[in-house]
């Protein structure tokens, strides 16, 4: 029993949080790229991403391994895009800081969902069995390479607004 569900219904509770943060952090990113912040889409992608990074902990486990590695990461990647949004309000260095630990986080979400997937899912399973075989690794390749895409785009687009004033 965790927190007290069974394992398999924590797992579940686990997962459903997880979705609900790439799907989010998907759209707060996206919105990002296009110059905008989505603050309600943004809060529900920190609060459910940091959750999710929570409750990874909370699994039974014998060692400290590389999925608890990605969960301190994500949280201090969380914990620095927080402060860069509701503490310096996104204001100079604090801008180009928040996409970058905004994107990482999002992009440590995707990373897990995907070994997840070659993990759990019947079809998936078969094409890497111990998540070190070639499909494994291109489809993490191409999640990098998308996420990197995405990062760049959103510190250069996610910028302060201009004002310009006319020329008499």
């Amino acid at each position: 029993m965790i927190v007290g569900l069974s394992l398999a219904n924590f797992t579940l509770l686990h997962m459903i949080i997880s979705l609900i943060g790439i799907a989010t952090g998907l759209i707060a990113v996206l919105g990002l790229c296009g110059g905008r912040l989505l603050t309600g889409w943004t809060a529900l992608f920190l609060l459910t991403t940091v959750a999710t990074s929570v409750t990874g902990f909370m699994f039974p486990s014998t060692s400290f391994g590389r999925s608890q590695i990605v969960g301190v990461v994500s949280l201090i990647a969380l914990a620095i895009a927080i402060s860069a949004l509701y503490v310096y309000h996104v204001a100079g260095p604090w801008r180009w800081i928040y996409a970058i630990t905004a994107s990482l986080s999002l992009y440590l979400n995707v990373f897990v969902g995907v070994a997840q997937a070659f993990d759990k899912i019947p079809a998936l399973h078969p094409l890497a069995p111990t998540g070190s075989e070639p499909a494994f690794k291109i489809a993490q390749l191409i999640v990098l390479i998308i996420f990197i895409v995405l990062t760049i785009t959103a510190v250069r687009r996610f910028r302060p607004a201009v004002s310009i004033r006319p020329v008499n």
